[in-house]
């Protein structure tokens, strides 16, 4: 059924401005991270991006986003490599406790992060262990794996079982078949866990204050610079951070780009 033209201008109309109510805040922040006075006021007087060498220069500023980088990429190769081996048992295979497994791996997820952090907090003390940053490794782990699950299980759904079962038949071990077959038809909801696990950990607050101790990453520094001792580095950091995500991103699509074109001019070949 073809759409009118004034309800094609009409949604278009509707998307500019859900884009703008999602972004306009994000460009206040902008603003602030450039004004020269210590605090933000419209209109600017002055612009500077002094802040932003500030932000660079800084040794604390340096050491929290190596500590959240950590956390994140441990968080991101874990989450991938749990993710990809339990969306198969999720989705994949039929076996005896299938339905008990789905049910489990999705109750971290309904679970608020703060009463999860709390709770794994009162855990390490029990068991005797100072919480670090690797400990916030393992409570981000507890959340963010199940959900790198669930993204890998949706590409799973949809996998032929019939592709895995002709190459059998020709002879293919089960290791060239998980190479060979598996792993590439997967590797596009691999890619997907990958990035949203390294931007739910990289930006997440609640697991991270309960759990990293002495340590500290990102958010929780601009969470406490916020309520006591605001500074423009926080606006400057967080337009710094978005920036680097929307970075990562575009290398992401950059790779499965190429990795899309080398196996088809593979199979050209073939």
């Amino acid at each position: 059924m073809k759409t009118g033209k004034t309800t094609r201008i009409a949604l278009f109309l509707y998307g500019i401005l859900t884009i703008a109510v999602l972004y306009l805040p994000l460009v206040s922040v902008g603003f602030a991270s450039i004004s020269k006075a210590r605090y933000l006021s419209f209109p600017i007087k002055t612009y500077s991006t002094k802040w932003y060498g500030k932000a660079l220069e800084s040794e604390s500023v340096r050491e929290l986003i190596m500590t959240s980088l950590k956390v994140a990429l441990i968080v991101t190769a874990v989450s991938m490599v749990v993710g990809f081996f339990g969306a198969l048992a999720f989705a994949r295979y039929q076996w005896r406790y299938r339905t008990l497994f789905q049910k489990i791996i999705l109750l971290p997820i309904f679970f608020p992060q703060m009463v999860l952090g709390l709770a794994l907090l009162v855990w390490f003390n029990s068991v005797g262990i100072i919480p670090t940053w690797k400990t916030a490794v393992v409570a981000h782990l507890v959340w963010i794996a199940p959900i790198a699950t669930l993204i890998i299980a949706i590409r799973a759904y949809s996998f032929d079982p019939a592709l895995e079962e002709a190459a059998r038949d020709m002879g293919a071990s089960t290791t060239t078949i998980l190479r060979e077959v598996t792993l590439p038809l997967l590797m596009p909801g691999i890619v997907s866990a990958g990035l949203f696990s390294f931007l739910l950990s990289w930006g997440n607050f609640p697991l991270s204050l309960f759990t990293t101790g002495a340590d500290s990453t990102l958010p929780e520094w601009l969470y406490a610079k916020m309520v006591s001792g605001y500074s423009p580095l926080v606006p400057t950091l967080g337009i710094l951070s978005v920036v680097g995500s929307f970075v990562l991103i575009m290398l992401a699509f950059a790779l499965s780009w190429l990795l899309r074109s080398i196996r088809e001019s593979r199979q050209s070949r073939i």
